[in-house]
């Protein structure tokens, strides 16, 4: 769940001051679906951008999973401008995560599934890997700004070989190739513990249907599709 309550905001000029939101509240339910109307400069990219994190309130709270959070985020890594579409579908439509255990974030970019996993399972081990070195130092850093200990950020190599991970949750880099992102999976979701589960979104004109056969078959791991929403697909994959 997301919540703003009374959010204020004004940008200033040297020949006046344009008041942009005056005490805007707003909640979004898990799964709910919301959308936004109005004129344009009416404030609708402003809410947005504080509500991703991107830029602060005069005044006001945003809270996500029950936790006021601010996030850092920077060009050059994936999804520069905040949470991307399909990794608000995956957080939304996927049940919440184990409460202990291991859980791997693969290709964390500025830590949007790491960051809402240690929320909702803080007696977790959270541990977010990508190739880019910004942006493990960003997930690191956001962690750190929300003291949430549990999150550790740090390239792919950099993990224990012998851990193995009670979920993986991934937004996957569809767009590295077919050949490097096979590669990816088999690296990496073998490492599940028995019993455990992966959640991956995928879009549905990105090859999710592909994809979700691919693994079942070639990895032998059973994986079925448990929603749909917005031309994405979230898939499960069991060991």
């Amino acid at each position: 769940m997301i919540e703003a309550r009374d959010l204020r905001k004004a940008f200033v000029t040297p020949a006046e001051t344009v008041t942009v939101l005056a005490g805007a509240d707003l909640t979004v339910a898990a799964g709910e679906c919301v959308g936004l109307t109005g004129a344009s400069g009416s404030g609708k990219s402003t809410l947005l951008n504080i509500l991703a994190g991107l830029e602060p309130a005069d005044s006001g709270t945003v809270r996500m999973a029950g936790r006021e959070v601010v996030v850092e985020t920077a060009p050059g890594i994936f999804s520069p401008g905040g949470l991307d579409k399909a990794t608000a579908i995956l957080l939304e439509e996927a049940p919440d995560p184990v409460p202990t255990g291991a859980i791997l974030d693969l290709g964390c970019g500025w830590g949007p599934i790491a960051l809402s996993l240690a929320l909702r399972s803080p007696d977790a081990h959270v541990v977010a890997v990508d190739v880019n070195a910004r942006s493990v130092d960003l997930t690191h850093r956001n962690a750190a700004r929300l003291g949430l200990d549990s999150v550790v950020a740090c390239a792919p190599g950099d993990v224990d070989p012998e851990l193995r991970f009670e979920e993986i949750w991934s937004n996957p880099p569809i767009r590295i190739g077919k050949a490097a992102l096979h590669e990816l999976l088999r690296s990496w979701l073998p490492r599940l513990t028995p019993m455990g589960q992966a959640w991956l979104v995928v879009g549905k004109n990105l090859g999710a249907d592909s994809l979700q056969r691919w693994i079942t078959e070639e990895l032998a791991l059973p994986t079925e599709r448990v929603a749909s929403s917005k031309g994405f697909r979230i898939l499960r994959v069991t060991r």
